[in-house]
């Protein structure tokens, strides 16, 4: 059984709303919504029902359409349909993969209303247009996000429950952790870089810490994408696929923005904009960008024409990178595990990062200025954050960098602005030039 963060903020859901709204859990395909809504469901109520509408029967999706008015009735053919007795106020009932199903969701309303039982709700895609056409978004229903596994749950499956609450006093404390444990950690953390947070993926790791059976478990999951890319996306599924196939190409680059000119020549960003945007929505993809002119509403000089586009679940980058070779061939896993990165594979550190980052609740933003005339305008900061109403940037770097041009830079042109400077690279913490240097696996704190 894997632990998973959000199950506290359901049981805080079940007892705050106390039936009064409806909670959609929204996420990518197999990021681990349909198990964690039946955990939950089997743990904390008396009875459930779990309908899954991307198999729901006709009898079933005709008691939605067609008899929902008389909710004694409907209840009752539910019951008997499913088995289950429903107990007043001690039920649950899930509407999984909600999205296949847009009548269910638009019927929250009455549910909740009639105040008899619990609903919970999954979804993938949910956000996308095809999917919410004619839809009234019920007021009575909440919405959370469910992400990849981060580090802290992934060293959960491992066994591990003692390591991240001491990094995180070390964090608070800005204490070094000391050359054996900090060594011993980012062994542990090269192995969910590798493995990522697909709980799929992390089971197949767990038996026997095998890499080859997680990249299979991985490679399923980027078919499934493809998949949904043909499904949800028609008419411009091509156009996805070209965004989705081109990502690890982009990222492998010194600049990292994505340049629609590897896809075609003649590419413009006005006829690709729905494919970032499916992607994103479809929580495929992290979309970063940058902020031009950075103060503590980074959104307002947000420029969404140069984007950076990482994977959400780095795991899964790994393994799109190298999706036409043989786990044998991946020489990428034994440059992550021996620290032996160069500068392309240097990708893979950045996008964990973003992923740490999202997975905290922020919005990417970076910071890119261009000046051919005069070099020394030029700069590049891979991250910006609001900490205590500044503006933190963030750049990752490997083990023997030698400066940070861009950094001592931007602190210069925006003093006025900043907050703390974050250098988040593979060694111990160390503060220098006023600068915090982190090991990559404390981003999850920042």
């Amino acid at each position: 059984m894997l632990k998973r963060k959000i199950y506290d903020k359901l049981l805080e859901w079940k007892y705050k709303s106390n039936g009064q709204t409806a909670l959609l859990i929204d996420g990518a395909h197999r990021v681990g919504k349909s198990y964690i809504a039946g955990l939950f469901a089997r743990q904390e109520y008396k009875s459930h029902i779990i309908i899954d509408f991307g198999n729901a029967p006709q009898d079933i999706l005709d008691l939605f359409s067609y008899e929902s008015s008389d909710l004694d009735l409907f209840f009752a053919k539910l019951s008997a349909f499913y088995s289950t007795v429903l107990y007043e106020r001690e039920s649950l009932i899930v509407f999984d993969e909600v999205q296949q199903f847009p009548r269910a969701r638009q019927l929250i309303k009455y549910l909740v209303a009639d105040g008899r039982y619990y609903f919970l709700e999954t979804g993938s895609l949910i956000r996308l247009k095809k999917n919410i056409e004619n839809i009234i978004f019920p007021s009575e229903e909440e919405h959370i996000e469910l992400f990849p596994m981060d580090f802290e749950e992934f060293l959960w499956a491992m066994g591990d429950e003692a390591t991240v609450p001491l990094l995180r006093k070390c964090f608070e404390s800005k204490t070094p952790l000391g050359q054996a444990l900090h060594r011993k950690i980012m062994n542990d953390f090269r192995q969910y870089v590798l493995v990522g947070g697909m709980p799929q993926s992390v089971l197949a790791y767990q038996n026997g810490k095998d890499f080859g059976a997680s990249h299979e478990a991985k490679r399923r999951i980027l078919c499934l994408y493809r998949d949904d890319i043909s499904k949800f996306a028609a008419g411009y599924e091509e156009k996805v696929y070209a965004v989705f196939d081109g990502i690890p190409g982009q990222l492998s680059k010194k600049e990292k923005k994505y340049a629609l000119a590897s896809i075609h020549k003649n590419a413009r960003f006005r006829t690709y904009e729905d494919s970032f945007i499916w992607l994103s929505e479809a929580m495929i993809v992290n979309t970063c960008y940058n902020a031009t002119d950075p103060g503590v509403g980074l959104a307002l000089s947000a420029d969404h024409f140069t984007p950076k586009c990482y994977m959400a679940d780095t795991g899964l980058l790994v393994t799109h990178t190298f999706m036409d070779t043989a786990f044998t061939d991946n020489e990428l896993y034994k440059a992550v595990l021996f620290d032996r990165l160069d500068i392309n594979e240097g990708m893979i550190m950045e996008n964990i990062v973003a992923q740490m980052l999202r997975r905290n609740g922020h919005k990417l933003y970076f910071y890119s200025r261009s000046d051919s005339i005069n070099r020394k305008n030029h700069m590049e900061i891979d991250f910006l954050i609001t900490e205590k109403k500044k503006i933190s940037p963030i750049e990752v770097k490997s083990s023997n960098y030698r400066s940070h041009t861009s950094l001592d830079k931007f602190r210069k042109k925006f003093s006025s602005k900043i907050g703390t400077p974050y250098i988040l690279y593979p060694k111990d913490v160390m503060k220098k030039d006023d600068i915090w240097h982190l090991p990559l696996y404390m981003g999850m704190f920042l």
